[in-house]
């Protein structure tokens, strides 16, 4: 059973996410083989705060 757990900063949209489950769905079930059914996704949208790059936080640039 594929698990994917998609972490962004920001926020999506319903229909961001709802295409991006669908693509990841779609590629499991046609390079690994995976039935639709079996692949649970999540989102995990975290403020920019909680983010950093090169030492810097996300909400600083």
């Amino acid at each position: 059973m594929p698990y994917v757990n998609i972490r962004i900063a920001g926020t999506l949209n319903r229909e961001q996410k709802a295409k991006i489950a669908a693509e990841f769905t779609d590629t499991l079930e046609r390079i690994a083989h995976k039935p639709k059914s079996y692949t649970y996704i999540t989102f995990d949208e975290l403020p920019d705060e909680n983010w950093a790059v090169a030492g810097q936080l996300l909400d600083e640039k």
